[in-house]
């Protein structure tokens, strides 16, 4: 479906095109014209045989993504034709073919009998349009007549050996001669001169053995590439009876003010149209940066036209013309000259029979004044007198500078014009289109493509679209305008006034620099610590976004010189933006409610248990910013693994000042201990991998602890409990398990550090708490987790696109007995393979932040499915439950490629017939798989099946409860200290 190409020196295409697959937006496309040809004869030739193709390129040619054309036991030479109408093919060629598909003949420009008697059933005809398919053998006889008289003379070894020129037509010359209804005389004595019929004599003894068959493409269509400016304007815009899979797309690559002016049936491509602009239908604008207010009426190209040309147009309502503004060279002087035609007027035809402005020339010479001997020399034959040699558009003007009025006029004569335009040097179109500076064109138009570019991130970004702005930037970096794009971004993140569309744009920067290392200098994600940028983080961190793009972008200058340095600053800018993210997510602490309640007793232990939760659909929707700026939705199940209470923590006081904590976990390190008597101790709080990270980080999200503080970690206990705490945590699941264990777990040490503190808080709250703990832990997490694990049961956890962040938990209830059917369908399986969520959510979040299409359309994806995983529940179908697990789990492969191992997949592949359906846990990547099996209570079948599996690796299978209790606190008594 090509569009308006143009060519640079180096012969690549720049290419706009007014239209957008379903799947994606519409784009600009930078690409090779080889890929275009190579995507129509890899639909073309789907089981084709070897051999040579051969492609016209005057005409438009659209066709489905798979032709059905049939190859099997193919020979000879193969047309490519489709449906047209009688009344089109009048001006075009259509074939003649028999019931087996052989082309008996070649019909051009045909009469009416003649292409009625070529009708298929349905009343269209095959039209010729411009593609051949040569097999192999008949290829090779085709090319060895390029060294025979007189065909030698249509390469440049005839040329330079002295013969005299000779044009052949592909289809009158070539093709025809292979048709089965033509002989040999009336073939060779259609030529018009001696050469060509020795040439076609020729041709007939080397091809006419191979049969010559033809493929009508179905739902195909054609359109010939004329000289007609209605024609031209029509190739413009998707007709309306195209059956192609392309959407047309009004306003494309363009930044429009008001985009309600423009009427359907008309088109906007590469412009800038700033104020009122109105463009009625049937009218196409290209390559103009517009003020209004101004109208343009229907039937009219506008081309190539800039802001100082707005006030000329506001004066003159336009319809039906072509007005067309054009970068010439004369020698060495640059300048720009305005043309203007009619819609309907004939460039070739002599003045006698044609119009010029859509009036006979006559007429236009009555209504300007102008005389003939002011366009043609007296010299220039009457039959040479026409459009395209007529000096009507002026160049230069000795006194004073030319502008678009100098042509407009033309449309509606004033006083004192027509002397202005006598005196300036003119050319005709003829003259011009030598001297056009082809280069200066595309430049400028390439500059307009980028400054209307800026105007949609602008947009974007500010009306938070689900546009992705990545294509945009490949562009800009390839074409080096990366500085002015950047400028942009660091415009709009420190002006927007909201903390998440800055950090976007800072993830947008960081998509710019990471386009600009092209491919070298390491890995994308990576950490973001470096002390060069701790300033700017300060300022974002205290608040200050404008003063801290401002500081980013100043070191950001001191680290473009190379692309491991590019990297580096690109995951700075990501860094930049987490912290942004975790401020807007914070704003959830204002759904967390504490009370006050009686204070436990000095060595009396408050313990807190949980079970771990499954996530049966909608993960990765919970997930900050996709949850705030997209929504979220996020099906859990509280269960018990093996029996048993996973996760747990308990906290008592104790009289020393000091804070001692304790870890078991079947993690790498196992048990961890330390003691805490001062504030610096504390510091490493937001440094995951630190020793007691999350305890420290929960003593202060729950307030037990202020920090920073100029009171001493001591003080603070002494006057506000009359002593320390001692905190132990467990775990017995592995680590990476999937199962939601840190974000659980912190949800425990919490609820029992309230406790021990005197204080309370529900389980709506601890959710909430633990969103803010994760964000000053800058783990970053979602609330999927703690959802499934507070919260006891079966249940759907909410989110709505906005901010601040507030969850909402709805319980599914299930149909009597079923949760005991789960119970007996559910297995864990221990894949042996763990991976950190961390590891996978850079990546999610910088695709969505770039919204990628497949990011956006699957995140919608998760929620849908969510809602209908709730609804199986609450239904008790077990196939439909399986059937959203397996949806979900090809989701989360979308939303994170890489996160299945080959083992697992093997592993899921084993059990795939005696299961409804089965995910891995959380992100994936390793950690636990859960089935729901078909039979009930399956654990050892489906050790014995695994056991017989090769590639599976160290496996585990446990059994699985619902719980239907949830968080659990109680006090109990005091161990000596």
């Amino acid at each position: 479906q090509g569009r308006d190409f143009s060519f640079d020196d180096c012969g690549r295409a720049f290419t706009c095109l007014p239209v957008e697959e379903p799947s994606a937006p519409a784009e600009a496309l930078t690409c090779n014209l080889d890929s275009l040809l190579a995507t129509m004869t890899r639909r073309l030739c789907v089981g084709s045989p070897p051999g040579l193709w051969v492609c016209s390129t005057d005409m438009l040619l659209a066709m489905p993504a798979a032709p059905g054309i049939t190859w099997e036991n193919f020979r000879g030479v193969r047309v490519i034709a489709v449906p047209g109408s009688q009344a089109y093919a009048r001006s075009h060629g259509v074939y003649v073919a028999d019931g087996q598909g052989l082309v008996n003949n070649i019909i051009y420009k045909g009469t009416e009998a003649q292409i009625k008697q070529c009708a298929c059933p349905d009343g269209t005809v095959p039209l010729v349009c411009g593609v051949v398919f040569f097999a192999a053998d008949a290829a090779e006889q085709l090319l060895a007549t390029h060294v025979v008289p007189p065909l030698d003379a249509c390469t440049y070894m005839g040329l330079d050996s002295g013969a005299p020129p000779i044009q052949l037509s592909l289809f009158f010359d070539i093709v025809l001669s292979m048709a089965s209804g033509v002989t040999e005389e009336e073939f060779v004595q259609g030529a018009g001169d001696a050469s060509t019929r020795r040439a076609r004599s020729v041709l007939w003894a080397a091809l006419r053995a191979f049969p010559l068959s033809m493929a009508c493409i179905p739902h195909g269509s054609y359109d010939y590439l004329s000289t007609a400016a209605s024609d031209h304007i029509r190739s413009l815009m998707l007709p309306p009876c195209s059956s192609s899979h392309l959407r047309f797309c009004k306003i494309a690559h363009s930044h429009v003010d008001q985009p309600q002016l423009i009427e359907d049936g008309s088109s906007v491509t590469n412009c800038l149209l700033e104020g009122a602009v109105r463009l009625a239908a049937g009218s196409v604008v290209q390559h103009c940066h517009l003020q209004g207010p101004l109208e343009i009426g229907p039937g009219c190209l506008i081309s190539g036209l800039t802001t100082a040309s707005s006030v000329a147009l506001r004066s003159c309502l336009l319809h039906d013309v072509v007005l067309q503004g054009h970068h010439v060279r004369l020698r060495d002087l640059p300048c720009r000259v305005f043309t203007l035609t009619g819609r309907l007027d004939d460039w070739q035809s002599p003045a006698e029979e044609a119009t010029y402005l859509n009036m006979p020339w006559t007429e236009f010479f009555h209504q300007t004044g102008i005389q003939e001997g002011d366009v043609w020399d007296v010299e220039t034959p009457r039959g040479s007198r026409c459009l395209l040699r007529a000096r009507l558009f002026p160049v230069l003007h000795a006194a004073e500078a030319l502008g678009l009025e100098d042509v407009l006029w033309l449309l509606a004569p004033a006083p004192g014009q027509l002397q202005r335009w006598r005196t300036a040097w003119r050319m005709s179109w003829e003259e011009l289109l030598p001297c056009l500076d082809r280069a200066a064109e595309l430049g400028a138009r390439r500059a307009l493509f980028f400054q209307q570019g800026q105007r949609k991130v602008r947009r974007v970004l500010l009306e938070r679209q689900d546009s992705s702005l990545l294509p945009f930037t490949r562009s800009a970096v390839h074409e080096g305008y990366h500085e002015a794009l950047l400028h942009t971004l660091d415009e709009v993140a420190s002006t927007a006034n909201d903390a998440s569309v800055a950090a976007r744009a800072l993830a947008c920067v960081a998509d710019v620099l990471g386009c600009m290392a092209r491919g070298e200098g390491g890995l994308r994600s990576g950490p973001a610590a470096n002390k060069e940028w701790a300033s700017a983080f300060g300022r974002l961190e205290s608040g200050d976004i404008a003063g801290g793009v401002r500081e980013l972008a100043a070191e950001r200058e001191k680290w473009m010189s190379r692309p491991a340095l590019l990297l580096r600053a690109a995951r700075h800018y990501e860094g930049a933006g987490q912290i942004l993210i975790r401020q807007a997510v914070m704003s959830s602490c204002q759904f967390v409610t504490v009370e006050s309640v009686e204070l436990p007793p000095l060595g009396c232990w408050v313990r807190a248990t949980c079970p771990a939760r499954l996530d049966l659909s909608g993960g990765w929707s919970d997930t900050p910013p996709i949850t705030y700026e997209h929504g979220g939705a996020v099906v859990d199940v509280a269960v018990l693994v093996d029996g048993q209470w996973p996760l747990g923590a308990r906290v008592r006081r104790i009289g020393a000042p000091e804070l001692r904590l304790a870890s078991v976990s079947r993690t790498p390190r196992g048990r961890v201990e330390l003691v805490c008597r001062e504030l610096e101790h504390l510091r490493d709080y937001c440094q995951p991998h630190a020793p007691g990270a999350l305890l420290k980080a929960a003593f202060i999200c729950t307030q037990v602890v202020q920090f920073p503080s100029p009171k001493p970690l001591q003080a603070q206990l002494l006057e506000s409990f009359g002593g320390g705490f001692e905190v132990h945590t467990w775990s017995q699941l592995p680590h990476g398990s999937g199962l939601g264990t840190s974000s659980i777990l912190a949800g425990a040490v919490m609820a029992a550090l309230y406790r021990a503190a005197g204080k309370a808080a529900n389980t709506d709250s601890l959710i909430h708490a633990v969103l803010h703990l994760e964000q000053r832990l800058t783990t970053g997490g979602g609330w999927q987790d703690q959802v499934g694990g507070l919260v006891p049961g079966i249940k759907i956890g909410r989110s709505k696109a906005q901010l601040p962040l507030r969850v909402e938990v709805e319980e599914i209830t299930v149909p009597q007995g079923f949760v005991q059917t789960l119970n007996e369908h559910l297995l864990l399986v221990y894949t042996g393979k763990t991976r950190l969520a961390r590891n996978l959510l850079q990546d999610v979040v910088r695709n969505w932040y770039a919204r990628l299409p497949t990011a956006v359309h699957n995140t919608s994806a998760l929620v849908g499915t969510a809602e209908e995983c709730a609804r199986a529940l609450r239904q008790g179908d077990l196939p439909l439950l399986g059937e959203c697990l397996n949806r979900y789990w090809q989701q989360k492969k979308c939303m994170a490629p890489g996160c299945e191992p080959l083992a697992v997949g093997r592993l899921m592949a084993a059990l795939q017939p005696h299961v409804y359906g089965q995910c891995l846990a959380g992100a994936g990547g390793g950690g636990f798989l859960y089935v729901l099996t078909k039979a009930p209570r399956q654990k050892e079948a489906l050790l014995q099946i695994l056991a017989k599996t090769e590639g599976v690796g160290n496996f585990s299978i446990h059994s699985v409860e619902v719980d239907t209790g949830g968080l659990s606190v109680e006090i109990e008594g005091s161990d000596p200290e």
